[in-house]
């Protein structure tokens, strides 16, 4: 290719917000030029790849904010793509657990987001009742959600990609950018090996997001801290102890959902994840480490802040990463007939947390747009299930900010 290549949008990032973006775009601007760069040699090889495959309801997210909002709306755009392009899905529902009189309140106030997101079917179930949809689970009570289901993310993806590229637009693999130039009337581009040239700029590089940000803006108030997120898989033979979905009551004083059972839309059934710091941004063996990613994370203020906060509870996940013994003590809170023998090691996947000087964690969507350059800070899960949605609302910003400048 040559040196210098001209676009009227770039976008950083081919993991599912990416493409999903790509996508939209490329039906909303059919006659612009429009590319995406991807660090990695195939798209989505991140934390679009290595989550646990569920099409999630918005049930856990504050009415109103951009996650639930963006859920809802996903959700549905999600399925019909799904039925398009003859993707496979299943919607099985799943529960959630309170294993103890303790969580009940907490079971309530999730009940009630579902209610005020404006989930149908939702329901209060009783410890008989929860055995009917999972009969190994000890329960006090459960809400039973219907809209929860599987599906392979990686899947839709690739589908993403080849739509953005059969209709014209470009996606370019090992391109990782290392320098951005905003100009006036153009921006610069300097991968490790060519230049690329756009009049606007997206950057939905996941756990890279604020590093990207940075070449491109001195305006990013926040820093992505990585999370790592362990699985173990039960054996075939002990594979009927979970029919579709389980999840704990999550920990309130804790950011996470907790370990719960997933089961996979390709087969198997999945036990996690825990949540621990990785050593790297992609780091997802606890042996992967970089010792700069690592003094960024651990001389962070924020971190020393939620590192204090959670100090208790991130110790326990450090603790249940390197014990199989204590992560199986955790899943037998759910189901207590599971063994250490019915569980072998599975994968992994890394979170990016969004934190602020302060320790807070960033518990919503955040889309900073500035001029010519739209930067996506902040997309946690549901953003798999959402990625539609999100590609609509990055497309709602180039009609506010940015359509006057893209070329005819």
């Amino acid at each position: 290719m040559s040196k210098s290549q001209q676009f009227d949008i770039v976008i950083i990032g081919a993991g599912i917000v990416g493409l999903a973006t790509a996508y939209k775009l490329s039906k909303k601007y059919p006659q612009k030029k429009i590319a995406v760069l991807e660090k990695e040699a195939v798209v989505a090889q991140h934390q679009s790849s290595h989550n646990s495959g569920v099409i999630h309801s918005g049930i856990y997210y504050q009415p109103g904010s951009l996650r639930a909002t963006n859920c809802k709306k996903g959700y549905q755009l999600l399925l019909e793509f799904c039925e398009q392009y003859e993707i496979p899905y299943e919607i099985c529902g799943k529960v959630i657990v309170a294993t103890n009189e303790s969580e009940r309140p907490t079971l309530e106030k999730i009940l009630q987001k579902g209610i005020k997101n404006g989930l149908e079917g939702i329901r209060k179930i009783s410890a008989e009742e929860t055995k009917e949809y999972e009969p190994h689970v000890q329960a006090v009570e459960s809400i039973f959600v219907p809209q929860a289901g599987i599906i392979d993310y990686l899947d839709v993806a690739k589908k993403y990609a080849d739509l953005f590229q059969e209709a014209g637009h470009r996606l370019f693999c090992n391109q990782k950018v290392v320098r951005t130039e905003v100009r006036r009337e153009e921006i610069i581009l300097e991968t490790e090996t060519d230049t690329f040239k756009a009049k606007q700029l997206i950057n939905c590089a996941g756990l890279y997001s604020d590093k990207v940000a940075r070449q491109n803006t001195n305006d990013v108030p926040l820093q992505i801290l990585p999370f790592r997120g362990e699985y173990y898989e039960l054996k075939p033979e002990k594979q009927y102890l979970v029919k579709n979905l389980i999840y704990p009551v999550p920990n309130v004083n804790f950011p996470f959902l907790g370990v719960h059972f997933t089961r996979m839309i390709k087969g198997g059934i999945e036990a996690g994840p825990n949540a621990v710091l990785a050593y790297r941004r992609e780091g997802y063996t606890n042996k992967q480490f970089n010792g700069k990613e690592l003094w960024e994370t651990l001389s962070y203020s924020g971190f020393h802040k939620i590192a204090w906060k959670y100090w208790r509870d991130g110790l326990m996940e450090l603790r249940r990463s390197y014990s199989k013994r204590l992560f199986v003590n955790a899943l037998q809170k759910l189901i207590p007939e599971i063994t250490m023998d019915d569980v072998v090691p599975g994968r992994a996947g890394v979170r990016a947390m969004a934190c602020y000087p302060d320790g807070e964690l960033a518990d919503d969507y955040i889309f900073a747009d500035k001029g010519q350059v739209v930067n996506v800070l902040n997309a946690p899960s549901p953003a798999a299930t959402s990625s539609l949605a999100i590609g609509e609302t990055v497309a709602a910003k180039l009609d506010t900010e940015f359509e006057p400048k893209l070329s005819s």
